[in-house]
């Protein structure tokens, strides 16, 4: 539903944010909103698209608070807490990506998830990984970037998945650390919620755990799926212990 509008409180409940903080948020248009006389709409794929950008840029408590928000709203896709052992396999990981450009690992991460089988327009896949990129990058601290499209429609695929490329020299990615990225999942999620709490999940585990160390020594792509399994539960094990 690419033209679907929300009003304030289910745009609120949709983004977890309090009706304060969006109301702020509006007042102060950091959020991109339209108004009709003294109606305020909010367009779907343009809070999508904030929406996954705010994820990027947070840290500490504010992303763990995220990232426990939207937990429920993903378990009605995948029934237990862990989600990696259900989206990435060895087959989905190139451990030696030879793209040396922006636009050439966009392509070759874009073919990569296609051979999972799970994407269903290809050519559209690539057209918003270019179109996301071009409105800001997906790179992140620590050489890692967490591509998408920029309209992540349920149309594109079948289910959701995760595809981990590792390229063989890095790429100046446009991190906001101003550090080259040579880390580039790409993540594939027909359902909006999945993609946001999938996007919060690997933010907390490259923050708290040591993801991007372990995902640059591990030596195939076997051995990258087992990093990312193990700092999965890593963050879940870490907030099972602080909310206990």
């Amino acid at each position: 539903m690419p033209h679907r509008t929300f009003g304030p409180d289910e745009a609120a409940r949709y983004l977890h944010l309090t009706p304060a903080d969006l109301n702020r948020l509006v007042k102060e248009k950091e959020i991109p909103f339209e108004r009709y006389g003294d109606r305020v709409v909010f367009r779907k794929v343009e809070i999508d698209a904030w929406a996954s950008q705010r994820i990027l840029g947070m840290e500490g408590p504010p992303l763990a608070e995220y990232h426990q928000k939207s937990s429920s709203g993903a378990r009605q896709i995948i029934a237990q807490d862990a989600i990696m052992p259900e989206m990435i396999r060895p087959e989905f990981v190139e451990p030696a990506l030879t793209a040396k450009t922006k636009g050439s690992v966009l392509r070759q991460m874009a073919a990569l998830a296609e051979k999972t089988g799970l994407v269903c327009d290809p050519e559209s896949l690539l057209q918003g990984l270019e179109a996301r990129e071009e409105l800001c990058s997906t790179g992140i601290p620590g050489g890692l970037a967490l591509l998408h499209s920029r309209n992540p429609e349920s149309y594109l695929f079948e289910a959701a998945f995760l595809a981990l490329g590792r390229t063989i020299q890095q790429i100046p990615f446009g991190s906001p650390d101003g550090r080259a990225t040579d880390l580039f999942f790409l993540i594939g999620c027909p359902d909006e919620r999945m993609h946001l709490h999938t996007l919060a999940r690997l933010c907390l585990m490259a923050q708290k755990t040591d993801l991007l160390l372990e995902l640059r020594q591990a030596p195939d792509a076997e051995a990258i799926c087992g990093c990312i399994l193990n700092c999965e539960q890593t963050v879940l094990a870490s907030r099972k212990s602080a909310s206990g």
